[in-house]
């Protein structure tokens, strides 16, 4: 009751960057509680728990927007508003993403290793598919493919559901980016003073900059897939299916479901031919 009761969707549309901090909250609890009541099992439990205290607001959110696709008319200023939702749930996201990194990061070695023992699988298998671009573009594309139709499926099925897949991918990507850090902070071990510095901060602005110019996207695409599978679920409990408002509703997430495909390709594109070549 308490975390939930932190911020509603309307506040979050107008602040958007205080959903990054709700979301690095949620996330320092549960990988405290995680690793205190359930150590072995910290890297699903901890996913549990940021998606049950996330849930409340996503799907507040959902109902919001389900409303707004009602009562505006024209089909930009619809888009317009659903866009200042998927900008606070991705900064949701990045605060989810950036507690795992310091986690990772902060946490001993013993600990580090329950919290992310699932993810460090999931990382090996996919690494361990190395192909040329094309094949690898194919791949990508089809695998955020897979994904995006579970959002879909979750939010249209579990309500806000899709936010453990969202919750789940974020705590894969912050043990990749975690890894990159140490693996290249090693190398400025030993540095003093400014040449230190400058190493350490190269080492975080490199890991940012190589995550972020695709997942952050690909992160949104999915959020505006979970959009368009929520506002359906919820329009289908409120609403007779053979109203007006309904095809009206239909006919607006299949716009938000063309988007997040488009977002999605471009996104594939980018993490084929200029991430994984350059860095």
């Amino acid at each position: 009751m308490v975390l939930e009761a932190l911020i509603s969707p309307l506040k979050a549309e107008k602040k958007p960057w205080e959903t990054l901090i709700l979301g690095f909250v949620y996330s320092v609890i549960a990988i405290g509680l995680s690793l205190w009541i359930f150590e072995e099992q910290a890297s699903l439990v901890s996913v549990f728990l940021i998606s049950i205290a996330a849930i409340p607001l996503v799907y507040s959110t959902f109902k919001l927007e389900e409303e707004k696709d009602i009562t505006l008319e024209k089909e930009r200023g619809v888009l317009k508003e659903h866009s200042k939702a998927i900008a606070f749930l991705i900064f949701l996201f990045c605060g989810i993403v950036l507690a795992y990194v310091l986690a990772y990061l902060l946490l001993p070695a013993a600990q580090t290793g329950h919290l992310f023992s699932l993810q460090h699988s999931t990382i090996t298998e996919i690494n361990s598919n190395a192909q040329s671009s094309n094949a690898l573009f194919s791949r990508i594309f089809l695998n955020n493919m897979k994904v995006l139709t579970f959002c879909i499926v979750f939010s249209l099925f579990y309500g806000a559901g899709a936010i453990f897949i969202l919750t789940w991918n974020g705590s894969v990507i912050a043990a990749a980016m975690g890894n990159f850090i140490r693996e290249n902070l090693s190398t400025y071990a030993g540095a003093a003073g400014l040449k230190g510095i400058s190493g350490y901060l190269h080492t975080f602005s490199l890991s940012l900059l190589r995550y972020s110019i695709h997942g952050i996207p690909e992160i949104g695409a999915y959020f505006i897939a979970c959009l368009a599978g929520g506002i359906i679920s919820v329009a289908i409990i409120r609403h007779d299916l053979s109203t007006k408002k309904f095809e009206k509703i239909i006919f607006d997430t299949s716009n938000l479901l063309l988007i997040a495909v488009i977002v999605l390709f471009i996104a594939a594109l980018l993490e084929s031919y200029v991430i994984l070549p350059n860095f």
